[in-house]
């Protein structure tokens, strides 16, 4: 049945269905696990670099985590070509803003003019969605740190915690039950009542270890298959980090205790 509202974006199905656009969804589906944790100081964003061959020459640079903007950093799962394209568009966007008004462009604000161009590619014959999916982490003064999805079919969502690419159910079962959120207690206060969190960043990268160890299909977590990227606050404004190899082993061994119980 599907065969006959499947050639363009632009018919629907019987039952009110876009087939290309779950098509799309389909294969961030298959795409490596892209993870980001929103602490009371800040946001980590950890994600699954696929397989290749030892032939390849690695590029210098981040393969799925990339710097949209000063206070923007985003994870990407689905097809790279289609990442690139929509990264461009968002850092023109930004520094478009920056020239207009002399200051950041506000997250949401950027996500939804990402999520526009995305969603303008499912309204018209002879396109196609793109097949990507974003976790943007960001920082602005009026909302503080926020964690933003999005789809191909241009859906946003502010969230806490949140995956994408694979075994995404299986990792956000588990974000769901081992994630602080005690926001709303009397105890917490400044940074963690607006995030309605008191997750630390140290917290947060143990719940990011304690994910990818029970959802990445290996034998053992190394800096060959993964990357790491923070966003905090230096002396008052947004600082990216994006991690050295080094830096990841480093990370892994300091939170061995959370990898180990998937290691036996």
């Amino acid at each position: 049945m599907a065969r006959r509202y499947d050639s363009r974006t632009t018919i629907f199905s019987p039952e009110g269905r876009l087939y290309q656009v779950e098509y799309a969804m389909e294969a961030i589906s298959h795409a490596g696990t892209v993870i980001g944790i929103l602490s009371k100081d800040g946001i980590v964003l950890v994600a699954e670099r696929q397989a290749t061959s030892p032939l390849l020459e690695q590029s210098i640079g981040s393969e799925k985590i990339y710097e949209m903007n000063d206070n923007v950093v985003a994870g990407v799962a689905g097809l790279t070509a289609d990442a690139n394209i929509l990264i461009n568009q968002s850092r023109l966007i930004a520094q478009r803003y920056l020239l207009k008004y002399d200051s950041p462009i506000p997250v949401e604000q950027l996500v939804r003019r990402l999520c526009d161009l995305k969603q303008g590619y499912t309204q018209f014959g002879g396109l196609r969605p793109f097949g990507v999916s974003f976790l943007c982490a960001g920082w602005d003064s009026a909302s503080g740190f926020q964690l933003y999805q999005s789809d191909p079919a241009g859906n946003y969502s502010s969230w806490k915690a949140a995956c994408i690419g694979e075994n995404s159910g299986n990792a956000q079962s588990i974000l769901k039950q081992e994630y602080k959120d005690d926001g709303s207690s009397a105890s917490v206060a400044g940074a963690a009542a607006a995030t309605g969190s008191s997750m630390t960043m140290e917290d947060a990268l143990r719940l990011a270890c304690l994910v990818l160890s029970k959802t990445i299909d290996t034998a053992k977590l190394t800096s060959e298959k993964l990357e790491f990227a923070t966003l905090t606050l230096k002396a008052g404004k947004p600082h990216i980090h994006v991690y050295a190899p080094a830096e990841i082993d480093q990370v892994l061994a300091e939170h061995a205790s959370a990898i180990k119980p998937t290691d036996s």
